[in-house]
């Protein structure tokens, strides 16, 4: 098993696993189904209102502080798999994000060492239900119902990546652009997410940070706008990939 901890090293000797066996563990993209590239992240963390642009959507003001809130893992699922969409919700929506992955854990992380922490990055759709995220007063259960977290389809180490604060990120419903904006745009830097995320919670190997989405979500469009069964959601962002999935009623 390839330990997290140790990032660098440990990525090295899996690269050099990887070329030897890469003629015996090579697959058609059709033949194999993909998985999130993190299976059991002890923590699922989430920012919410981290981008100038979605806060004005939202009419409100940037927060002083990251927003926190939680998934659980029942919400993961990988790239070219189902979004479910659940009976109790007629407002499921969409969030493309930026989603950071751990490789060393920690208590209390300073901002100049935070980026030492950070195995790769890699994409999310922070799927949300808003007829029930709104009406709860609290974010959880409109959140996570399963499949709530399409994830993947790659993590990409940092220097394939390199200035993760300047890359582009969209979305696609269906074909038709839906959020187009850049990282640039966050309100708090991942140095500064994990740094104030640390100073309370204990962090993991292998947790994982979904940065907050740009505007452009269908809830506050005019009409609004929400998924519903045959829908196609593509995800891209730049230097990491394209995340695909699709809308099937539960």
């Amino acid at each position: 098993m390839i330990k997290l901890e140790g990032t660098v090293p440990n990525l090295r000797r899996l690269w050099g696993y990887l070329e030897v066996l890469k003629d015996d563990f090579t697959y058609a993209e059709n033949e194999v189904q993909w998985l999130p590239p993190i299976q059991y992240p002890e923590k699922i963390i989430c920012l919410g209102l981290n981008y100038y642009d979605h806060c004005e959507e939202n009419n409100v003001s940037p927060p002083k502080n990251p927003i926190l809130f939680a998934k659980y893992r029942n919400a993961l699922t990988g790239h070219k798999t189902p979004i479910l969409l659940p009976e109790s919700s007629n407002q499921v929506d969409y969030e493309a994000e930026l989603v950071v992955v751990l490789g060393k854990g920690g208590k209390r992380i300073p901002k100049e060492k935070a980026m030492e922490h950070v195995l790769g990055y890699t994409i999310g759709n922070d799927v949300s239900a808003r007829d029930c995220q709104f009406p709860d007063k609290q974010w959880v259960r409109g959140k996570t119902f399963d499949t709530f977290l399409p994830l993947g389809p790659f993590i990409v180490s940092p220097d394939e990546v390199g200035d993760v604060h300047n890359l582009r990120i969209r979305l696609e419903l269906n074909g038709q652009t839906m959020q187009d904006s850049s990282t640039s745009k966050m309100i708090f830097s991942i140095p500064e997410i994990i740094s104030f995320i640390s100073r309370d919670i204990t962090l993991s190997p292998g947790d994982i940070i979904c940065t907050g989405t740009p505007h452009g979500v269908g809830y506050f469009r005019e009409p609004q706008i929400f998924l519903k069964e045959g829908d196609t959601v593509k995800i891209e962002i730049e230097k990491i990939g394209i995340l695909e999935n699709y809308c099937v009623n539960d």
